[in-house]
């Protein structure tokens, strides 16, 4: 096996003393390069997340171009209800759509929880190939999305502000719900692991809509499932988990057996320290926004932020996704800034 030259992102999930945080970006292979941009004008989106080459292609974009410290493999939360047996389309500058909802007892008996690495072969090849490409230059990062997201767009067909749908079948469908939870779970696990014994050094798990439940119905439809998730790898490699807007749900999630927790910036550094106890690693929390910023601008909130969260047990990260209309040397500022800054 390759050695790492760049470990700093492993380190810091290990809480481990590091001389910089490690830094990378959620969305960092897509919308915003040119290179990218390049690739959708040629294949539609499933040609690019099914077809190993151009997906690791798209993989190592940022980091040649970029230079962040991980690389996080090119596909999509929504390959899951596809190895379900679920149809996804997916137009561009749409979002996805799944023709088919979820609605009854029958719906859930035929959805397929089995053999996720076959269903998956084409992911499990990209993160092979990307391992392979990359040389041990950075580590490579799987993902999947969390139950209760994915849940989400199975019952809503689309995307949502409100996700009206979804929580009034969990809230009138209870048992069900926990039902169709569980088979996203159990898939899940088994993909994960999978993308592991493909290359993945540590796993990310993308909880985006869990902000649209209360703090009771987080412990109840979203903080179970995440939980066995996380328990699933202790021994095999470091998860992050994301539940994006669930700021509420950090003491809990900090006695886990994940390795770090992704925050948004609806909460400031300190109070999410206070929160954890500082006994986890944390992730993030720029606002995606702010890279729009003059670039002077950038790189003084990018360091008033590390100082903020503190350098050790930290990944410098976004709070949610880079957009697409952020220009490429205004990302670049925002990593090249975690790179320069100095442990005082």
């Amino acid at each position: 096996m390759t050695e790492l030259k760049n470990d700093l992102l492993l380190k810091a999930l290990r809480k481990e003393k590091v001389s910089r945080p490690p830094v990378w970006m959620m969305r960092q292979a897509g919308r915003y390069l040119p290179d990218y941009i390049k690739l959708r004008e040629k294949y539609d989106f499933f040609t690019r997340v099914q077809t190993p080459e151009l997906a690791t292609e798209i993989t190592l974009q940022p980091v040649h171009q970029i230079g962040v410290d991980g690389a996080i493999i090119f596909s999509d939360i929504l390959v899951i209800p596809q190895a379900m047996g679920v149809e996804v389309l997916m137009e561009e500058g749409k979002g996805p759509s799944l023709p088919k909802t979820i609605l009854t007892q029958k719906d859930i008996d035929t959805l397929n929880t089995a053999n996720a690495e076959h269903h998956l072969k084409y992911v499990c090849d990209a993160l092979s190939l990307t391992k392979k490409e990359l040389n041990g230059s950075v580590p490579l990062i799987g993902f999947a999305g969390a139950p209760w997201t994915i849940f989400c767009y199975m019952i809503e067909g689309k995307g949502s502000k409100t996700w009206d749908k979804a929580k009034q079948f969990a809230y009138t469908q209870t048992e069900l719900t926990h039902q169709l939870l569980q088979k996203i779970t159990i898939i899940t696990i088994d993909y994960l692991k999978a993308q592991i014994k493909a290359g993945a050094d540590c796993v990310q798990v993308f909880d985006s809509w869990a902000g649209a439940l209360s703090p009771e119905d987080f412990k109840i439809f979203a903080q179970p499932y995440l939980l066995q998730i996380a328990d699933a790898f202790k021994d095999d490699a470091p998860v992050i988990l994301f539940p994006k807007g669930c700021w509420y749900a950090l003491k809990d999630l900090s006695n886990s057996a994940a390795s770090g927790i992704g925050i948004d910036w609806t909460i400031s550094p300190q109070f999410a320290r206070e929160l954890t106890n500082n006994n986890i690693t944390l992730q993030g929390n720029f606002d995606p926004a702010k890279l729009l910023a003059p670039i002077p601008q950038i790189k003084k909130w990018v360091k008033e932020m590390i100082d903020a969260f503190g350098a050790q047990n930290y990944i410098a990260n976004l709070g949610h996704g880079i957009t697409p209309n952020v220009p490429v040397d205004h990302a670049k500022a925002f990593v090249d800034t975690v790179k320069e800054y100095r442990i005082p």
